[in-house]
């Protein structure tokens, strides 16, 4: 019999795909969002065991408290996919918003990997994929300027731990999901429109899942991504910045 798997932001998304293709794997579910209705209303569609832990993972404190309630758990996978982002130029941006990006994206992210993998060590298994994003393959990301950089720290932290991990023959995974568009409420809550198509949240997952179970350090879906955070790290800054400009402008309608 499979042990838990936890998915944190499980309220929508990529969270609630990611709960529903693990369910059908016959994972049992530890969920946690700030949208306790939408946590019950998943649980009950699901043919699994759920525990939820409604948190807001903005806080130190409820990271702290959601990882004491779920640390005596049997855990395999933990899904760290908590986060949200904003576009608009850095001058009109709003600052709390952009503080609350860095307290989910960058601090929640951390504090949870790093509890989980001490865990997960001292037992000698299991799985942790950082959800972080194409944008944190790229040098910077004017017009989402905090997202990019949130998300770049999420894919460099991310990196190095599976280095360490390697280094010491450890028999837990780190890794990171780096998709480009898909379609999720995520660009509804920036408040901008696909200038890319998306993938859809179905194949983002099992793609993830499945190049996860591979142990793939750096996970990105579709060829065309690929070739784009490639061609982003071998072009000049200066115009690989550029060019990202131009396409989130283009966001933003201007």
């Amino acid at each position: 019999m499979k042990n838990y798997a936890v998915i944190t932001g499980a309220s929508a998304g990529l969270g609630t795909e990611f709960a529903k293709q693990l369910a059908d794997k016959g994972y049992k579910l530890i969920l946690t969002a700030r949208r306790e209705e939408r946590l019950k209303n998943l649980a009950e569609s699901l043919p699994v065991k759920c525990v939820i832990i409604p948190s807001d993972l903005s806080r130190k404190d409820e990271c702290l408290r959601f990882f004491d309630l779920i640390k005596d758990y049997k855990i395999d996978i933990f899904i760290n996919n908590a986060g949200f982002g904003d576009c608009n130029s850095f001058l009109e941006s709003d600052l709390d918003m952009e503080l609350d990006m860095v307290d989910v994206n960058i601090k929640a992210m951390h504090i949870l990997c790093k509890k989980m993998l001490q865990k997960m060590q001292k037992e000698n298994h299991g799985y942790i994929l950082n959800v972080a994003s194409s944008a944190g393959l790229l040098p910077a990301g004017p017009y989402m300027a905090t997202y990019y950089a949130t998300k770049a720290y999420v894919s460099s932290l991310t990196q190095a731990i599976a280095r360490e991990l390697k280094e010491m023959d450890s028999k837990v995974y780190v890794g990171a999901l780096c998709p480009g568009p898909v379609d999720t409420e995520f660009y509804d809550v920036a408040n901008v429109e696909f200038t890319l198509k998306g993938i859809t949240p179905e194949y983002c997952v099992e793609y993830a899942i499945k190049q996860m179970i591979k142990r793939q350090t750096v996970i990105v879906p579709t060829l065309f991504m690929k070739a784009s955070t490639t061609m982003g790290r071998l072009a000049p800054r200066k115009l690989a910045i550029k060019i990202t400009a131009g396409q989130q402008k283009k966001k933003l309608g201007m």
